[in-house]
């Protein structure tokens, strides 16, 4: 089972006196690259929520939102007004450059850093909420990364499938290939010489060792192989991304092989078809945990 890197998730938690949210959404990255904007209230638990991105994430550009709507009694928040009206102006000017019309305070106040509740510390109770709250948008960013990835899945059997069905074409023009060398060898060493000087057997043998190195029947059973070995990996538990990867480099070494010692137009077509579909694979799988 595959899962794709593309992601989102929200959770809001409905606590005495306001509304907590938390937006997770996720791109492909090579790595974990999480960027958290929450309010100041929060910042001590930074790194336990950085824990929670790479434990259920794993990896990928992901961005944390948490914001606070105050709901009831404000008295224990206080509103960063130079900051506010900052964030009013920058709106206002973005909104008239698109031409839309929207409620901006709304917005300013849920900014981070806007309202700042005057405790110093986190209340652990308080936490305990948003921490669940955190956990189910990651679960359902997870969740979402799985439905994406079983398209996906259903996408690289497809042109895994019709990369097997190009290389299956391939063996009918082998016996012509094959003649046609022969007859092209034959010609070109009479053109050289007289025919009549020529050893059959040496020109059998001579014969046999130049097509035997022009033959594709090693890179047809290692694609093959290939095939079924990225076939197997994509119904494997856990991030099978980079293994995949690795596993299409291979696929491409040997169609590359097949191409380079085709000497033949139907085979060569059929090659370029191989190319292009395992690059559409290529391609996909960069979005791949």
């Amino acid at each position: 089972m595959i899962k794709s890197m593309t992601g989102f998730g929200k959770a809001i938690v409905e606590l005495p006196g306001k509304k907590i949210t938390v937006e997770v959404k996720s791109l492909n990255s090579k790595q974990l690259d999480a960027s958290i904007k929450m309010p100041g209230t929060y910042k001590e638990k930074d790194l336990e929520i950085r824990s929670e991105l790479a434990k259920i994430l794993e990896r990928g550009k992901i961005d944390f939102y948490l914001s606070v709507e105050i709901s009831g009694d404000q008295s224990n928040y206080t509103i960063n007004k130079p900051l506010a009206i900052h964030y009013y102006n920058e709106l206002k000017a973005l909104a008239e450059e698109v031409g839309e019309k929207a409620e901006l305070l709304p917005m300013v106040l849920k900014m981070p850093d806007v309202l700042k509740t005057c405790r110093e510390e986190i209340d652990e109770d308080e936490w305990g909420h948003v921490i669940k709250a955190i956990d189910e948008a990651l679960v359902l960013a997870d969740k979402f990364r799985i439905e994406e990835g079983a398209l996906l899945e259903k996408d690289f059997t497809y042109r895994i499938g019709l990369i097997k069905k190009y290389a299956e074409e391939v063996i009918p023009f082998e016996k012509a290939r094959v003649a046609t060398l022969r007859e092209r060898i034959q010609k070109d060493i009479e053109e050289m010489t007289d025919p009549s000087k020529i050893d059959p057997n040496r020109f059998e043998q001579e014969l046999i060792y130049y097509i035997e190195k022009l033959d594709i029947t090693e890179e047809k059973v290692r694609l093959n192989k290939h095939i079924n070995y990225f076939l197997n990996t994509l119904k494997e538990e856990g991030s099978q991304g980079k293994k995949l990867g690795f596993i299409t480099q291979e696929l491409g070494r040997e169609i590359n092989t097949m191409g380079s010692k085709a000497n033949d137009a139907d085979i060569q077509k059929l090659v370029v078809q191989m190319k292009d579909e395992l690059e559409k694979i290529k391609e996909q799988l960069m979005n791949i945990l």
